[in-house]
Parts: structure tokens; sequence; C-alpha cells
């Protein structure tokens, strides 16, 4: 392939080895988003940066330790390439495996900025000038070798750039898969030709405005329903905010403290904390595909559920009885190590996981970005209404906390269909039914499966799975009961339930 430099690893490896030295890439990647995160709540507190830079806050001289105590209330609140290149088998565990490395990141910065604190005693602006510049060493090693590594084959079909699109699948699928590579090659580029005849059909305000009925200008989806699974996504990862991560690590330093331990041990033991967190991730990466998403959400819920009512509750007798404060202060304080690694063993993926494999791959992309739009949402509404919650109700936040986890249950079970083990091309059957209700979901998947075999099993047989002539993802195929997941597509011109019963009968 002379079109690819001589230097790509992609001439070098091939399938399984090519596809870990991708997300080594991408991992590099994350982590660096990652340490982007934890940096910025160590330099957020410095004292230097605090008091004196930005001027949000005044040092405390009557702790223990010096420290910013924040005054302005404002700012008191102030993964698709792993699913497209995994089996199906298999990707949960490869973003589980990114995320311990986002987690990576953010436990280098805290214990970076940890370090640093000692310089001066905290007051030089080494403190956070420092952990600010460290972040371009990730980035110059990620700059140097990104060039050797292959463009992903969807962009280049994208920008024309085919034969150099199928010999990268042909390196990642192997040669002695070359049928299975030629036919996603095949349904990408009818993908990139759909996109181009249904753009405006699939931007973003159609995909959010779709969930509304025809009569409000919705539903231009079909039986594809990506309204709904836009807010499906949305709606996920606002529960992700609520079940408690924002205040237990906004809030953990102020937990340790009130168990007693100093300004300098409660640093430390969060930095502890982060470090169980990190370790957490590394279940989901056995356990995601085994037990499915909505399982993993489900005993999410239970532990940190039953964390949340516990710190609140022993909050509340450690200010009761101040002469056991300590003792009811540790035990709130290890509810919290427990809450923060049932959070990185579920809550953590599930939600990022969800929307890469939902969509279909036209949308992909947006459908993730409308995850990241719920993320936004949720973790800003909670960063801000924290500093009044906390001083009104106390320990009660807790509480409340509590109450999310133990409402999420339901909301999953009722509305979030499975998606583990399922090809990509199998989500539009998954939500094909006009119902909202999980099960409604199922059964018509079940029917949908065995009445149309050749649209789920087409990627096995080495042919693909797109038509080339709908706007929308696949439409059944001769032979089958004429059922079409596109809009206008003949299904809907049939029964409700999508059958046409005019070519039941000439079949």
């Amino acid at each position: 392939m002379d079109l690819i430099s001589k230097h790509n690893i992609v001439h070098r490896y091939e399938k399984r080895k090519l596809l870990i030295a991708v997300n080594c890439v991408a991992g590099l990647a994350i982590f660096f988003f990652g340490y982007d995160q934890g940096m910025m709540g160590s330099v957020n507190v410095s004292i230097d940066y605090g008091a004196y830079v930005m001027k949000y806050g005044h040092i405390d001289q009557e702790a223990n330790a010096p420290q910013v105590v924040v005054d302005d209330s404002l700012l008191q609140g102030g993964i698709v390439s792993a699913t497209e290149t995994a089996s199906h088998t298999s990707r949960g565990q490869f973003v589980a495996i990114e995320f311990t490395l986002n987690i990576f990141g953010v436990v280098v910065a805290y214990w970076l900025g940890f370090g640093c604190s000692f310089v001066n005693d905290g007051y030089s602006p080494f403190v956070w000038r420092f952990p600010i510049a460290f972040q371009i060493i990730p980035l110059l090693f990620l700059l140097a070798i990104v060039w050797f590594f292959p463009e992903s084959p969807r962009w280049l079909v994208k920008v024309g750039r085919e034969a150099e699109a199928r010999y990268i699948l042909g390196r990642l699928r192997g040669e002695d898969e070359y049928g299975l590579a030629e036919a996603e090659f095949q349904d990408i580029r009818n993908v990139a030709e759909l996109e181009k005849k249904s753009g405006k059909l699939n931007s973003y305000f159609h995909m959010f405005w779709d969930v509304f009925p025809k009569s409000m200008g919705g539903g231009s989806s079909g039986k594809l329903h990506l309204g709904r699974r836009v807010q499906l996504v949305i709606w996920l990862q606002i529960l992700q905010e609520w079940i408690g991560i924002a205040g237990v690590t906004i809030y953990a330093n102020d937990i340790f403290n009130q168990a007693g331990y100093s300004v300098f041990k409660s640093r430390w033991i969060a930095g502890i904390n982060d470090v169980f967190y990190m370790f957490s991730t590394l279940i989901a990466v056995f356990t995601l595909d085994r037990l499915g998403r909505r399982v993993t959400l489900y005993w999410g819920c239970v532990v940190m559920g039953i964390s949340m009512f516990l710190a609140g509750g022993f909050s509340r007798l450690a200010q009761d009885n101040p002469n056991k404060a300590a003792q009811y202060g540790a035990a709130g304080a290890a509810f919290t190590f427990i809450f923060t690694a049932g959070f990185g063993a579920t809550w953590l993926t599930v939600p990022w996981l969800y929307p890469a494999e939902i969509f279909p791959l036209q949308v992909r992309a947006k459908g993730n970005a409308w995850g990241v739009v719920g993320w936004s949402i949720g973790n800003g509404w909670t960063v801000l209404l924290l500093p009044t919650m906390f001083k009104n109700i106390s320990e009660k936040t807790f509480y409340v906390f509590g109450a999310c986890n133990a409402i999420s249950i339901p909301i999953v079970w009722a509305f979030y269909p499975e998606s583990n083990q399922r090809t990509l091309e199998e989500m539009d059957l998954l939500f094909a039914a006009d119902s909202w209700w999980n099960w409604d979901a199922e059964r018509t998947f079940a029917r949908l499966k065995e009445e149309n075999p050749d649209l789920v099993q087409a990627a096995q047989r080495h042919r693909s799975v797109v038509s080339g002539t709908e706007v929308g993802l696949p439409s059944v195929r001769k032979g089958s009961r004429g059922m079409s997941l596109v809009p206008g597509g003949e299904g809907d011109k049939g029964s409700p339930d999508g059958s046409d019963d005019n070519n039941e009968k000439e079949q």
C-alpha cells in the first residue's frame, strides 16, 4: 500500500496486535484527559493561585494547615474507537480499560499536586505552575507517535480515500478474515453515501426533536427512534452525576476532616481513595461483558445507595456525639471508599459505553456527543447545587444521593434495553418497537430477529448488512416479512407492526 507511509505500524502489525497498539494511543489520549481533570482540582486549591492570582478565596490561617477557602459561590459550583474496532463480545472490556487509564491520569495529577504543595509551605507559584506545565509531556509524546498510526477507516471513506480504508480494515481483521473485512468496508461506504443523502435528517436538531410526534415535526427517523435513544443517553448521564460521585469527589476532604483527621492527613487519604477508585475500574474489565450493562448498573446502585445512607447517618452521629466524632467520622469516611469503588466498577463506564453501542453507524459520533451533553448538564447541575445543599441540609445531602440510587434501579429496568453481547447491527432491531418500555423492546427484538435471520447474520456470513438504496439503516432483504427500519420503507406502508401483508401473500 504505497498510499500509506512505510513507517506506519499498519504494515507491521495486524489483527489483535494492531488493535492493541491503536488502543494504546487512545489510552494515552484519555490518560491526558484524566490528568487534566485532576490537575485543575489541585490547582484550584493552591494558595497562590486561589488567593492571589484568581482571587476567588482567602487563606484560612486558623486551620491546622494553611488552605484556601472559596468565597465565590459560583466558583464553588463551578469512546467510539473501541466500540467500532472491538468485537461485540469484548466492547465493554476495551472501554473499561480506557477508563482505568483515565482515572490513572486523575491519580497522577492528584499526587503530583499533593507533592508540589510542600514547596514553600504551599505559598509558591510552583505549586500550580508545575502541574499545568507537566501536562505538556504526554502531549508531546502523543504528537510524536500519532504520525505512525493509521487513520480511522470510516474517516478515510468519508474523504474519498477508499483504498487506504480497505487496506487498514484488512489488516485489522487479518488476511484469514478478508471476507469479513470486505463486508465491513461495504457497510462503511454505503453509510457514508447515506450520510450525504440524509444529512439533514441526521442533524443534532433532528435527532433531539425526533422524540416528538410527527404532528410536531418529529418522528423523522421512523422505526430507528433516534430521539428515544438521545433521551436515554442524556438522562443516563444525568443520573450518573446525581447518584453522588460529584459530592463525594468534591467534599472528600471535608468528610475526612469530620473524622478528626488533619488537613494534611485528609488530603493523602483522599489521594488513597483515588487509587482505590482507579483499581476498582478493573472490576468492570472482567465483569462488564459477563454481567451485562443492566445488572452492572443494578449492583452499583445497591452498593452506592447503601454507602450514601450510611455515610450520612454516621456523619449525623458524629455531629450529635462530639466525644465519639472520630469513630463515627471514620466509619463515614470508610463508606466513601466503598462508594467510590462501587462507582468505579459500575456507573463510571456504562453511561459512556451505552451511547457508543446503541446508535446507528452514521450518527454514532453525534449520539456520543449527546451523551456528553447529558454529562455536562448533570455535572454542572449537581456541582452548582452542592454548596447550597450541604450548607442547608448538611449530611441529608447524602440521603438525596442514596434516594437517587434507589430511583435509578427501576428507571434502568423499565427503559434501558440490554446492549451486551449484541452486535452493533442488531441495535436497530432492539429499538424498533414504538413503545418506550424495555419489555416491549425485547419482545419486538426477539420477533424481528426470528423473522429476519439474514439481517442479523449477514456480517457473520461475510455479507453487507446495509442497503445502499435506502435513507437510513438496514431494510430487510427479500425473503423476509418485509419489515423496514427506515422511514418511508416498505414496512411503514404495511401493517402497524411493520409487516407487509401483500408481500406475504406474494411469497
